[in-house]
């Protein structure tokens, strides 16, 4: 049975209402235009997830902090600022299912307001000397780049091997979680192994919330992104780098030339889809996705029973077992 939401969050539920008053005043201006947009922002949160991981793990590791805060803070404040950007590279309308800040105030003011949020995030750190937490959040903000880059490169291409899938998400994907957990730790006073261990915990479930959302592509639940969206972009994920290693060299030429050339046919498309599945694809992505899970798992067993770990081992199968 799926884990709920509300339940996972149960120890953390203080924490959280008091994290989301503290946001809002982190992204407070003397800009009326710009505290309408940060407020619209705020407004159509999702489920909060990076926030519930860096307190968890604080909590499961020595106890949460007033750093904590600022360190879940950071976080929340450069992502969205990605968030944002990427909404104008990619010229998407929506994000979670509201209009995104570009649709509503342009690009400009969008960009703008991206780095505002990139500004109050950097400046929230070093007004509190929080210079590890930054060195932190950076290196996810620099990796999430670099696995967009690298992903675009290869689109090109479409010449993505296994192991550069995997540099692709743990960039792209892993290493933002990864920071949350590690944030988590330094704040509630872990020395350098627990940091390092609970860094890999996230990038772990990071890895496997990824290859989740990849099978989303092949409509095997009923709610989820739109059906075939990766193949339309060209994007190679697991299912489909396995089908194509697996294939005849004809097999893989003629798949690879509806990719290329037929992205946008919807008749190709379900012609990819159906070669993936009856190829074995979403067995062995989904086999890949549960090692990820298990061993991220067998990092918390080594902790102490408490209510925290409870609840960051069943927000791990929720990214799981999630249907979106």
């Amino acid at each position: 049975m799926k884990p709920d939401l509300k339940q996972i969050q149960a120890p953390i539920a203080v924490e959280m209402t008091d994290f989301e008053k503290k946001f809002r005043s982190f992204m407070k201006s003397k800009v009326k235009l710009l505290d309408h947009i940060t407020s619209y922002i705020v407004k159509r949160k999702g489920k909060q997830m990076r926030p519930m991981f860096v307190f968890l793990t604080a909590g499961v590791t020595g106890g949460i902090t007033e750093s904590t805060y600022r360190g879940a803070a950071l976080i929340e404040l450069l992502h969205t600022a990605t968030l944002v950007h990427d909404d104008v590279v990619d010229d998407a309308n929506y994000r979670r299912g509201f209009f995104s800040v570009n649709a509503l105030w342009k690009n400009k003011i969008a960009v703008l307001v991206g780095d505002y949020l990139l500004s109050r995030g950097l400046l929230l750190s070093v007004d509190n000397g929080d210079f590890d937490l930054l060195k932190i959040v950076s290196n996810a903000v620099r990796e999430m780049s670099e696995g967009e880059l690298l992903q675009i490169a290869k689109a090109r291409n479409l010449d993505i091997t296994e192991d550069i899938y995997y540099t692709i998400i743990r960039q792209k994907t892993a290493s933002l979680i990864a920071s949350c957990c590690a944030v988590g730790a330094l704040t509630a006073g872990g020395d350098e192994l627990v940091v390092e261990k609970m860094r890999d915990f996230g990038e772990k479930v990071g890895m496997a919330f990824q290859i989740k959302d990849d099978l989303f592509d092949y409509g095997e639940d009923e709610v989820g992104k739109p059906v075939g969206i990766d193949i339309k972009e060209k994007k190679m994920t697991l299912p489909l780098i396995y089908a194509l290693n697996h294939a005849s060299w004809t097999e893989k030429k003629k798949i690879i030339y509806l990719i290329r050339n037929k992205n946008e046919n919807k008749k190709a498309v379900n012609q990819v889809i159906e070669f993936v599945k009856a190829s074995g694809g979403l067995d062995y992505a989904e086999e890949i996705m549960n090692k990820f899970f298990q061993e991220a798992l067998d990092i918390l067993s080594g902790l102490p029973d408490s209510e925290y770990k409870t609840s960051l081992e069943n927000l791990v199968k929720y990214t799981i077992l999630r249907k979106k």
